[in-house]
C-alpha cells in the first residue's frame, strides 16, 4: 500500500471511534485533538497514520532474556542499586534535565563545531544541522543511542535505535526539555567479524549474506579506520544480485553505491548511509574516533588513569554483587584491568597491571607503563587511547549533555556494572531505556501465519515443533488423529497389565516400564517419520514454513538481530523507514510485531 494510502486509512481510523462529525469538529475547537498531534503523537507510536496493525510481545516469552533485563523490564527503579538513577517511564527524564545541565562541563561550542564538521563531511541534512545548532544552547540535553558500525547499517536494531532516539528527543522537546537525538557510531571497536558481514533475505527467500573482505582489516585495528578498496564493488554487486529487483532497487543501489565508495573509511560509509535512511528526522552523528572529541574527552582519560587500580576494583566487586543476587555480570574483568586501550602502530591494545603496579600492553612485548606515564599520556596524546566498555558510557555522557541512552538487552546490562565507573568518577549516572524492539512482518509472510494459525510466539518452539503442529492440524489431521488414538489406547492397555503384573509380581512391573519405554519411543519415531514424510509431499507447506522462520525467526533468533535494513528497502522502499518511525512506542517496553 503507498503511503497516501496508508495515511488516509489512518485519518479514517482516527475517525472511527468518533460518534459524529460534529464530535470531531467539538474536540478540535477544544484543542485535544490538535494537543494529541503536537504532543502526544510525539510521545507514543502513530502505526495508524500508515495502516499498520501492531501487537506486542512480553519479553518473557522471548528466548534468551536474562533474568537481569527481565526483572529490569518489570521494574527499572527497583534495582537502583546498579541503576542508581532508573525511571520508570520516559516522562520521568524531564524532571533529571537540570542535573544533567548542571553538572555538563564540557565545551558546547567546540563539541558542536566538530559534529558540525563530521556530519557535513557525511552528507548532513537540513534537519541535522538544524539540530547541532540546538545542542549549542545551555538548555539543550541529549537523547542518545549508539551501534557497531555494521555493514550496510548493519542489523536492523541498529535502525531502530536510531529512531527511538529521534522519537525520545521529539516528546521531550514537545513537553518542554529542549533535547536532541544523538547516534554514538562506535567506530573504536576492533571486532572485525562483528561489523564485517550483512544479512539479507534473498529474493527466493533464504537466509543470504554478503561480506567486506578480511583484507581490509588488521589485527587490533579500530573498524572506523578500515579503508574500503575495489573489494567493496563485489560485495555491492552480491547484495543486488541476491535481492529482488523491484520498483525501489534502483533508489536501494544508488543510496549503497554513494555510501560505500573505494578510498572512503568504513566510518564515512556506514554514516552516510544511515543519514541517507533516516537523517530526515534530525539525527546527529558522532565518531567518537574524531580528534577533537579525543582532546575535549582527554580530562575525563585522565582521571580514569589516576583512579585505574579503584576502578578495576569497584567492578570485580560490582560483578560479584550482581552473581550474588541471582544475574550475571555482562562484563568480564579483572582487578588488573586498565581502563583504557591504547593504541599503538594502528591498533588499540588492552593494559593490564602486574604485580610491580606497572603496566603492559597486550601483545607489545616487555614494555611497561607506570601510572604516571599514562597519565601523562592521556594528558598530552588522548588520540593514543579509547574507553573499553565499562569506560565507554561514562565518556560518552561526560562529551555529551546526555538526558538517557537507549540500548538493549546487553547494554542494559553493561550499565549495571558501569554505574560504578559514574560514581567513582564522580558524574551523574545517566539513565538507559530499552530502545525500540520490532518483528516486521510482511504480508506474504503474514498469509503464511493466517493460514496456519501461527503466532510468532509458535516458532519459539522451533522448526519441527511448528512442523509437527501444521501436519497435525492442516496437512494430516486424520493421520495424526490415528496415531493420537493408537498411543492413547496402548497407554491404557498398557497401564491395566501393569496393574496385574504388580499384584503378580512386583518385579515384573518394573521390566514392563523399561519395555513401555521402548513401545514409546518407537511410536514417537514412527510419528517423525510420519511428519517428514507428510511435509515432503507438502513441499509447498515446507517451503513456506522455512521462509516464515527465515523471515521472522532466522537462526533461532529474533529477526532484528540478523536481518540488514536492504531486505525491506527492496521491497517496500524508503517508506518502510517511516513506518518503523510510527510503530515505535516510546511508552511500551514489550517486543512489538508490526503488520505492514
Amino acid at each position: 500500500m503507498k503511503r497516501r494510502q496508508r495515511r488516509w486509512l489512518g485519518i479514517h481510523r482516527a475517525f472511527a471511534g468518533i460518534e459524529s462529525f460534529a464530535e470531531a469538529n467539538r474536540k478540535i475547537l477544544s484543542g485535544s485533538l490538535y494537543k494529541l498531534s503536537t504532543v502526544e503523537s510525539a510521545c507514543f507510536s502513530s502505526p495508524e497514520e500508515a495502516g499498520l496493525q501492531v501487537e506486542r510481545l512480553a519479553f518473557d516469552s522471548v528466548p534468551h532474556s536474562s533474568r537481569l533485563f527481565l526483572d529490569f523490564l518489570r521494574d527499572p527503579v527497583a534495582l537502583r542499586k546498579f541503576y542508581p538513577n532508573a525511571v520508570r517511564f520516559h516522562h520521568e527524564l524531564a524532571e533529571r534535565a537540570s542535573e544533567t545541565l548542571t553538572r555538563y562541563e564540557t565545551n558546547r561550542a567546540q563539541l558542536c563545531d566538530a559534529l558540525r564538521d563530521m556530519n557535513n563531511d557525511w552528507g548532513a541534512t537540513a534537519e541535522t544541522l538544524s539540530n547541532i545548532e540546538r545542542l549549542r544552547k545551555d538548555d539543550c540535553v541529549a537523547v542518545v543511542s549508539g551501534q557497531q558500525i555494521g555493514l550496510f547499517t548493519g542489523p536492523l536494531y541498529t535502525i531502530y535505535k536510531a529512531l527511538s532516539a529521534v522519537k525520545l528527543a521529539k516528546c521531550l522537546t514537545a513537553r518542554g526539555t529542549e533535547a536532541v537525538p544523538v547516534f554514538w557510531l562506535a567506530t573504536e571497536d576492533h571486532d572485525w567479524k562483528e561489523v564485517q558481514s550483512a544479512e539479507f533475505i534473498a529474493c527466493d527467500g533464504r537466509l543470504a549474506s554478503a561480506s567486506a573482505a578480511s583484507e581490509l582489516h588488521t589485527e587490533g585495528m579500530p573498524v572506523g579506520q578500515v579503508i574500503l578498496d575495489d573489494s567493496i564493488k563485489d560485495t555491492i554487486t552480491r547484495l543486488l544480485d541476491v535481492l529482488p529487483t523491484t520498483e525501489f532497487s534502483p533508489e536501494l543501489k544508488k543510496m549503497i553505491v554513494d555510501a560505500y565508495l573505494p578510498g572512503r573509511t568504513y566510518t564515512e560509509a556506514f554514516a552516510r548511509m544511515l543519514m541517507h535512511l533516516v537523517g530526515r528526522y534530525g539525527l546527529v552523528l558522532l565518531d567518537p574516533l574524531n580528534a577533537e572529541l579525543k582532546r575535549l574527552a582527554a580530562p575525563l582519560y585522565t582521571r580514569a588513569a589516576q583512579r585505574a587500580p579503584e576502578l578495576a576494583r569497584a567492578l570485580v566487586e560490582r560483578s560479584r554483587e550482581l552473581e550474588e543476587a541471582g544475574y550475571h555480570a555482562q562484563v568480564l574483568t579483572s582487578d588488573d584491568a586498565f581502563p583504557l586501550f591504547l593504541h599503538i602502530d594502528g591498533a588499540r591494545r588492552a593494559l593490564s597491571r602486574n604485580a610491580e603496579g606497572r603496566y603492559r600492553a597486550k601483545g607489545e612485548g616487555r614494555k611497561e607503563y607506570t601510572v604516571e606515564e599514562l597519565i601523562a599520556l592521556a594528558e598530552s596524546e588522548p588520540q593514543l587511547f579509547s574507553p573499553n566498555v565499562t569506560l565507554r558510557a561514562v565518556v560518552q555522557d561526560y562529551l555529551l549533555p546526555t538526558s538517557a541512552y537507549l540500548g538493549g538487552g546487553a547494554e542494559i546490562a553493561y550499565f549495571a556494572q558501569t554505574s560504578e565507573i559514574y560514581r567513582l568518577l564522580e558524574r551523574p549516572a545517566t539513565p538507559i531505556l530499552h530502545r525500540a524492539s520490532l518483528t516486521i512482518v510482511e504480508r506474504r509472510t503474514n498469509r503464511t501465519l493466517e493460514r496456519y494459525a501461527l503466532h510468532l510466539r509458535d516458532l519459539f518452539a522451533g522448526f519441527d515443533a511448528v512442523t509437527r503442529r501444521v501436519v497435525e492440524e492442516h496437512l494430516g489431521t486424520e493421520a495424526a488423529r490415528l496415531f493420537n488414538e493408537t498411543e492413547e489406547a496402548m497407554r491404557a492397555q498398557l497401564d491395566l497389565l501393569e496393574n496385574g503384573l504388580q499384584n503378580f509380581d512386583p518385579t515384573l512391573g518394573s521390566a514392563l516400564e523399561t519395555t513401555k519405554r521402548k513401545i514409546n519411543y518407537q511410536i514417537e519415531a514412527l510419528r517423525g517419520r510420519f511428519y517428514r514424510a507428510q511435509m515432503s509431499r507438502a513441499r509447498a507447506a515446507h517451503r513456506q514454513l522455512e521462509r516464515l522462520f527465515t523471515t521472522l525467526y532466522p537462526e533461532k533468533t529474533l529477526q532484528e538481530r540478523r536481518i540488514n535494513i536492504t531486505s525491506l528497502f527492496a521491497r517496500h522502499g524508503r517508506y518502510v523507514v517511516d513506518w518503523i518511525h510510527d510503530a515505535i512506542d516510546l511508552s511500551t517496553t514489550d517486543h512489538e510485531i508490526v503488520y505492514l
